[in-house]
């Protein structure tokens, strides 16, 4: 069975970010992906990168839904398709605000990055990796990246200067870990 279609030989340069939604997009379509197990996302070679996670992962993503949802309002995404200058990522949780969506909600893979992003961290990320996402979301807009680290039950908080003491947008996270 032949998967995701025509192919170069060789890619050359890195993909630009119509390349890589095209090639995103020709992935979610192609059924060889369609029983991939985690989250599936590329690098700007269009080299697939996969990240498995735990249900207490999908536990943690699921009440950061519920709190930024019943907080903020807008719209909260899992797993946003976002396009950075370094590749395409998938957020585990972001928040977008009603004119972000109005803006952007009928992409299929987001050219800007929604207001908030926030990475989950797993046992298989590391500093290096969480670092570059972070920048990435950023460069693509983001205004925020939060990173939650279930096992330690903390929630760390940047903008674009660095780290910072608490989130500009006020959601208490004090039962994300119940």
């Amino acid at each position: 069975m032949l998967c995701m279609g025509e192919t170069h030989e060789l890619i050359e340069k890195p993909l630009s970010s119509d390349e890589l939604a095209a090639r995103y997009r020709a992935m979610c379509d192609d059924p060889c992906f369609a029983n991939v197990p985690g989250k599936v996302e590329l690098d700007v070679w269009g080299r697939v990168l996969m990240s498995p996670a735990s249900s207490y992962h999908g536990l943690v993503q699921g009440r950061l839904v519920h709190k930024l949802k019943s907080v903020l309002g807008g719209e909260v995404i899992t797993e946003a398709p976002i396009i950075t200058p370094t590749g395409l990522f998938l957020s585990d949780v972001a928040w977008a605000s009603p004119a972000f969506m109005s803006a952007h909600g009928s992409e299929f893979a987001l050219t800007r990055a929604p207001e908030i992003c926030i990475e989950v961290v797993s046992p298989s990320n590391s500093v290096k990796e969480l670092s570059e996402k972070r920048e990435a979301y950023f460069a693509a807009g983001a205004q925020e990246v939060w990173i939650v680290f279930p096992q330690s039950k903390r929630c760390e908080f940047y903008d674009k200067q660095g780290s910072i003491a608490r989130s500009a947008y006020t959601v208490d996270l004090s039962d994300v870990f119940k």
